[in-house]
């Protein structure tokens, strides 16, 4: 199929807010007295908050009952963080353009709460681009799992094979290429050279490196 919808993941691709949340997670883990390092971290990037904590407490022994309050204590700690803090990303302007200027249909599909998309969307000036929102905040399932990407495709009207997808971590690729949807891969810098991105459809250093040649080398 042609494609003809263009969806986004949010944390680490738009916005430069994952810093704070290893940031904030790293806070929070301490709090029970453990100490992460970046390898560990970058290993569950893309986790939904509650999954991220469940499995951290599960690797060091934390008592789970502590989940709903550590959530709760997070998403504060790094929403302020996020709101007063962070920065667009390069090329975020350009690659909205991009695709607004050929009619694509727009969607943001993101593991992330609805509030923070309220934040981020407003601090890029970005809502008046998308076409549909989907969060997998109440799903039971959040990325890897494709249902994220399907729920916003349904939203959007279209069917997956119709979409292109732009994700940051291994996890939210992996649920695009689920929804068998194409993917353009934009890994941190010291993750780009690492093997595991060999499933995404390209992969690049930026938004702003995706043009005409890279669009026609997908399509």
């Amino acid at each position: 199929m042609q494609l003809n919808t263009v969806i986004f993941d949010m944390d680490g691709l738009l916005i430069d807010s994952e810093p704070y949340w290893q940031i904030a997670g790293m806070e929070t883990l301490r709090e029970y007295n453990v100490t992460l390092a970046p390898a560990q971290y970058h290993h569950t990037t893309g986790l939904r908050t509650p999954e991220w904590l469940d499995y951290w407490f599960g690797y060091y022994d934390i008592p789970k009952d502590n989940i709903p309050q550590a959530v709760q204590a997070l998403h504060e700690n790094v929403f302020e963080k996020i709101r007063t803090k962070a920065e667009a990303l390069p090329g975020v302007d350009h690659i909205f353009q991009f695709f607004k200027q050929r009619g694509f249909r727009i969607g943001l599909a993101t593991s992330s709460p609805l509030s923070l998309v309220d934040i981020v969307t407003k601090k890029l000036n970005i809502g008046h681009y998308l076409d549909a929102t989907s969060s997998a905040e109440h799903l039971p399932f959040g990325k890897p799992h494709p249902q994220v990407y399907m729920d916003c495709a349904a939203a959007l009207g279209v069917h997956p094979l119709e979409c292109l997808c732009f994700e940051d971590s291994f996890n939210g690729m992996v649920a695009a290429k689920a929804a068998r949807m194409r993917c353009v891969a934009i890994p941190v810098a010291d993750q780009y050279a690492l093997p595991k991105w060999g499933a995404a459809d390209l992969k690049l250093h930026s938004l702003a490196d995706f043009g005409d040649a890279q669009f026609d080398q997908i399509k």
